[in-house]
């Protein structure tokens, strides 16, 4: 047996160790090999990997990797804020002279995030914070969020809707991209996207962002979903979800999302996440209140 225990953070040997995975599970299988699950520690992944493939990570390596991803994410967000102080001085610019007397608020649409990854969900509620977007957030794991999804909107009427967690690819040999089989959660998160285009069918009234690692990206568009994961069935950032929410709640509601400038907003850009044209929803207002 391994000394590999539930919480250690790990690499595949046989994919040259590409990802960090925490372990969430230890098991054996019937042939009485161990057998690990892993979710990715910055990628929206799931797997599982026989412990004799497995190698911790050390000290090094960890601060390596970690480091390497955290500036990539910060780069990310501080584009996002860049653009967000441009388009400011952008419509501050085109006020008339009249309406130049009032100062001047803004309402950025507002998020309902559901995610079946706690850590993932606490990075992302902190990320919107620094967007300065209103966003709830609930952990619920994939398989149960269509459940609680109805009450949740009914609770919060969100802008925006974003529905992730884990997901994979599963089964060895050649994969039939097109059986909702073949994938580990995708399945849920149709399912909630067709419970949340019953309570709300228009595609500009809610906006939807569902998916995450290597999901049936056609399905969950066509179940009613405006953006989704992952066209070429790719591993998508943690990230990912809350860049394309962002740019549909800065996104003026008189104008469509430009769909490019919202997959490029992404880290993994339109390998691993796509969408449809959409109506923003940000709302300007005057004047603004002393009180």
């Amino acid at each position: 047996m391994s000394d590999i225990v539930v919480g250690d953070l790990v690499i595949r040997k046989s994919h040259g160790g590409d990802i960090l995975f925490k372990v969430t599970d230890i098991w054996v299988d019937e042939s009485g090999q161990q057998q690990i699950t892993l979710k990715g520690l910055h990628l929206r992944l799931l797997a599982d990997a026989p412990a004799t493939d497995l190698e911790k990570v050390d000290a090094d390596k960890l601060e390596c990797i970690t480091g390497a991803m955290k500036e990539k994410s910060e780069r990310f967000l501080r584009r996002a804020m860049e653009r967000q102080s441009l388009e400011e001085e952008r419509r501050r610019m085109m006020r008339s002279e009249s309406s130049k007397k009032y100062t001047t608020f803004e309402i950025p649409g507002r998020v309902l995030h559901i995610d079946g990854d706690e850590d993932y969900l606490k990075m992302c509620l902190k990320t919107y914070n620094q967007l300065n977007i209103e966003a709830v957030g609930r952990w619920i794991d994939e398989e149960k969020q269509s459940g609680q999804l109805l009450a949740l909107l009914k609770e919060f009427h969100p802008d925006i809707l974003v529905v992730t967690g884990h997901d994979a690819l599963i089964g060895g040999g050649k994969k039939s991209f097109k059986d909702i089989n073949n994938y580990r959660t995708s399945k849920y998160f149709i399912k909630s996207v067709q419970i949340a285009r019953e309570y709300q069918a228009s595609l500009d009234d809610l906006v939807i962002f569902a998916g995450a690692c290597q999901s049936y990206f056609e399905a969950i568009l066509a179940a009613g979903a405006n953006f989704a994961s992952s066209p070429n069935r790719i591993f998508i950032h943690a990230y990912d979800p809350v860049f394309i929410a962002e740019k549909v709640a800065f996104t003026p509601v008189g104008k469509t999302v430009n769909v490019t400038d919202a997959i490029n907003a992404s880290v993994t850009g339109a390998e691993g996440v796509g969408g449809i044209e959409s109506r923003g929803k940000f709302r300007l207002g005057m004047p603004k209140s002393p009180y």
